[in-house]
């Protein structure tokens, strides 16, 4: 992901000199569905697909017109995709936040040995998340332009605006992407800090000033003290935000019925992000248990509540040293929480701790509590929300795994790309642990359009399954054999990833054109109905690669209940896998996975040191550099 040229300003979220992303041909569309599914699904199920795709694209068919109407959308929107996009992939998805949407980074363990350690870094942070508010306002990012393949083309910069001005606002049949117009005179900034349960206001501009650090750390230091005060503890409300998105819709109905609550919300909603100071988790330390608080915060009765899900960011800082950002995902991709990200922790290396008191305000304000009035029904809504979190704990199965058998330098000494090859290692793992292959979600950025957000990579090509077909019959087939099948499953996976990022992939074409088929009132045509294209958008391995420049790591939930999340961070000499699926399905096992992956990867390499002499690519589209970079949980760029 995130390794980005960078040239010369340009207005963040300015989409002039950017194309509009295409509408695909409907034909070449259908045909690659076809294809991408032919080998994925019973050969009796294909028999059945077939004709309905060939009457859906037939000559004045359904499928030609729904292409015209696609076509005329695409004239009059900036993005013919996003709205359906957003809503399809985020906003009318009714599942908890937490595990199965926001993806989490992991900072490095901070080494906290008392409890002023941990509020100099919270308000070193906060005073590098000013920073790069500030930069964003003033529109001084310099423009992301992507890298790898066709390189040097400039990025939509849309998305850095929604860092800290947006929410996502719980509705009962879908959700809303509230976005805070800037103007020229902004209210008063203010940070909402979680501790011990409670939401205290921080205002982080006072009298048109910006505080600084010292100033930052004295509030800090009042907030924790404030939340010590027993008496005045009121009910963890944040829960309630890591229920179902209509559980949560209906008890926020509830809460704003009264004037008290309806303030407390308002002040979280136009918050720039929360800052979560979490108590010690009273485990280990390890990567995996990082990842799991992360993605939780652990159970109810450790952080579980320290949280408020709906907001983009939300920086947590344990006491314990766990620390890093959750992230509500619907605003952006995952390349813009590891751009802000490496930014703080560079601004955090590079500008020593200000705790000087330099021009202070002589009386700061103190930050102000968030009051709730908790009804019975509401004490019976956090009553289900904590115990329904509390599953979710219970039920994710995490593996963070350091491989260090060998990273990216010796895959593109093989002149392969690195993503290329780890996708269909990752099909190689799939296969030897369930003998067969899953459509396969990998995010490919299509930022090179206006308003560009993702589309999908099918990686579980019909050339990677004769690739892992030829591995599992290790006899029956010579090595020289079988490295040609990996250079044709790695060309293939390229193409694809070619074809995504230049707008003329499949999933958000099929998706354009069965909602514009309802938003038209039309019978749903039956290529929607068919049980192919059900199964054909079941991720059971939802994949992406997020490579960092800085020690942090990302990782996510599973998509599906019988789904693994794959997120991988490929470095020179190791690659950094995280892999969660659901304790609750029989099907899945994290750790097995993890060990066949490692094996596979390690039969992988054997091969090309056996084999790559034996069988070189003639294609050139085949010879990679290796410099594929992604934007999202792993959107190629």
């Amino acid at each position: 992901m995130p390794v980005l040229k960078r040239e010369q300003a340009r207005d963040v979220g300015d989409p002039s000199g950017l194309p509009k992303l295409p509408v695909p041909p409907l034909q070449q569309t259908l045909d690659m569905y076809l294809k991408c599914m032919s080998h994925l699904i019973p050969e009796e199920q294909f028999k059945k697909t077939k004709p309905i795709v060939e009457k859906f694209g037939a000559p004045g068919g359904m499928g030609e017109f729904l292409q015209k109407k696609l076509l005329e959308r695409s004239e009059h929107k900036a993005n013919w995709v996003y709205d359906y996009w957003l809503e399809d992939m985020y906003l009318s998805n009714r599942l908890a936040l937490p595990v199965n949407s926001s993806p989490v980074m992991v900072f490095p363990k901070q080494n906290f040995r008392s409890q002023s350690d941990t509020l100099r870094f919270a308000a070193h942070l906060i005073s590098g998340v000013l920073e790069y508010k500030s930069l964003i306002d003033g529109r001084a990012l310099p423009v992301d332009y992507a890298r790898g393949q066709l390189a040097g083309t400039p990025l939509c910069m849309d998305q850095y605006n929604k860092v800290f001005t947006s929410y996502r606002l719980p509705g009962p049949k879908i959700d809303t992407l509230v976005a805070q117009k800037s103007t020229v005179m902004p209210e008063p900034e203010h940070i909402i800090v979680a501790c011990k349960n409670q939401f205290f206001v921080l205002d982080a501009v006072i009298n048109f000033r910006r505080l600084n650090e010292k100033d930052l750390y004295t509030q800090l230091e009042r907030i924790r003290k404030m939340a010590d005060i027993e008496e005045e503890r009121l009910p963890p409300i944040g829960l309630l935000t890591s229920d179902g998105r209509t559980q949560w819709a209906e008890a926020r109905s509830v809460l704003i019925k009264d004037s008290t609550n309806r303030d407390s919300l308002d002040m979280i909603e136009r918050c720039l992000c929360l800052v979560c100071l979490d108590e010690p988790s009273g485990t280990e330390l390890t990567d995996t248990n990082r990842a799991l608080l992360m993605l939780h915060g652990g159970r109810t009765d450790k952080n579980g509540g320290n949280r408020w899900y709906d907001k983009p960011m939300q920086f947590v800082i344990g006491a314990d040293g766990c620390c890093g950002v959750v992230c509500e995902h619907s605003p952006f991709e995952g390349i813009v929480l590891v751009q802000c990200s490496e930014y703080l922790l560079r601004y955090m290396r590079g500008s020593p701790s200000k705790l000087v008191r330099a021009a202070s305000m002589s009386e700061l304000p103190a930050p102000r509590r968030l009051r709730w009035k908790c009804s019975p029904d509401i004490q019976a809504f956090l009553t289900a929300s904590a115990d329904k979190l509390q599953r979710l704990v219970k039920n994710l199965d995490m593996n963070v795994n350091k491989f260090t058998g060998y990273g990216k330098e010796f895959i593109k000494k093989q002149k392969m790309s690195p993503d290329a090859y780890i996708q269909v290692a990752l099909q190689f793992t799939f296969y030897r642990c369930h003998g067969r292959l899953v459509p396969t979600y990998e995010s490919a950025s299509i930022r090179r359009f206006q308003e560009g957000r993702v589309d999908n990579i099918r990686s579980s090509t019909p050339e990677a399954l004769a690739f892992v077909k030829a591995m599992a019959n290790s006899s029956k087939i010579t090595d020289a054999e079988k490295m040609e099948l990996l250079w044709t499953a790695i060309k293939a996976q390229t193409k694809y990833t070619i074809l995504a990022i230049t707008g003329m992939a499949i999933d958000n074409h099929l998706l354009g054109l069965r909602e514009i088929a309802k938003e038209l009132k039309l019978e749903k045509p039956e290529l929607f109905s068919d049980t192919t294209y059900a199964t054909s958008i079941h991720f059971i391995l939802s994949t992406s690669q997020v490579p960092t420049t800085e020690e942090m790591f990302c990782c996510y939930g599973p998509v599906v209940p019988n789904g693994y999340g794959a997120c991988y961070n490929p470095q020179t000499d190791h690659i950094i896998f995280c892999v969660s699926s659901f304790r609750e399905s029989a099907e899945t096992s994290s750790d097995l996975f993890v060990k066949t992956l490692e094996g596979c990867l390690k039969e992988m390499q054997d091969l090309c040191i056996k084999g790559n002499t034996e069988a070189k690519p003639t294609d050139s589209t085949e010879k990679m550099d290796g410099n594929t970079k992604v934007m999202k949980n792993g959107s190629k760029s």
